[in-house]
């Protein structure tokens, strides 16, 4: 047993989903959540960017005497290189893998569509995870670079016709290419599923990478004898690098009751980018 709590990091808001998956999967375990608000969005950085700002909210996350992290950012998770994951002394998991397991079990006709950020997406992961899976399944991807500020700006209504315009125009080559299962590999797009889900149809099922983390953290820490021993109500820190008031007024599109408090404003830059 360890009574530590999880670290989680994303690049924004979008780690909230799994934040809220671990509070239904992982109910008494406590949490320290990082949002780099400041730096948002990771997906048009470059790969060297993305890694200096990992390590950073890594090692924000280690002072916090966490027992884990999870990399709650699909640009992360496909960008950090296995030399700095192979330094890690404690249990790390991003999204990608989880969630390739989910969308490999779930597929019936092999086709796979993966939507995600720029970076992500050039990166190939996703794709390379696929087929190293099965080399049959064939895997459209299609960077969604939008999606990410419409949703840090609020526009996640199912009605909103701006944010369902820009999705139907994004998801039009995966609907045409017939995918039947739909990867959505940043977790700030399963807060518009709905219009995602609309778009592309009830016969497409939606992989959310978040709740594919969180169930692949609770296999993680049971197997390692990591779960806390506590029962009763969990603690939950959030952090964020730029304006903590917009972050507590928009935290409810993703947590919804399960948001309360405020975030603590953390000078990100002054921890080190070496692990």
């Amino acid at each position: 047993m360890d009574n530590r709590p999880i670290g989680v990091l994303d690049s924004g808001m979008g780690g909230l989903t799994a934040v809220r998956e671990l509070m239904r999967v992982l109910p008494n375990e406590d949490i320290v959540y990082f949002g780099d608000t400041g730096r948002v969005p990771y997906g048009t950085r470059s790969p060297e960017i993305v890694t200096r700002y990992a390590i950073q909210d890594i090692n924000f996350l280690l002072d916090h005497n966490v027992k884990m992290v999870i990399a709650a950012c699909g640009t992360v998770t496909t960008t950090l290189p296995e030399e700095v994951i192979g330094r890690f002394q404690f249990p790390y998991t991003g999204v990608l893998h989880p969630t390739v397991r989910a969308a490999a079990t779930a597929t019936r006709n092999g086709k796979i569509g993966v939507i995600a950020t720029a970076t992500t997406i050039r990166t190939g992961a996703y794709e390379r995870e696929l087929k190293a899976m099965n080399h049959d399944f064939s895997v459209i991807s299609k960077a969604c670079p939008m999606f990410v500020p419409l949703v840090e700006n609020g526009y996640v209504n199912r009605d909103n016709q701006v944010t369902r315009l820009v999705a139907e125009e994004y998801l039009a080559p995966l609907r045409e290419a017939g995918v039947d299962t739909l990867i959505l590999g940043c977790t700030h797009y399963p807060v518009i599923a709905g219009i995602i889900g609309d778009v592309m149809g009830a016969d497409v099922v939606l992989i959310d990478s978040g709740r594919a983390a969180a169930d692949y953290a609770e296999q993680m820490l049971n197997q390692q004898g990591l779960l806390t021993g506590r029962s009763g109500q969990a603690k939950i820190e959030f952090y964020v690098s730029d304006d903590p008031g917009q972050f507590s007024r928009n935290a409810t599109l993703f947590l919804g009751s399960g948001f309360q408090g405020t975030a603590g404003k953390v000078d990100i830059t002054a921890y080190s980018d070496i692990i």
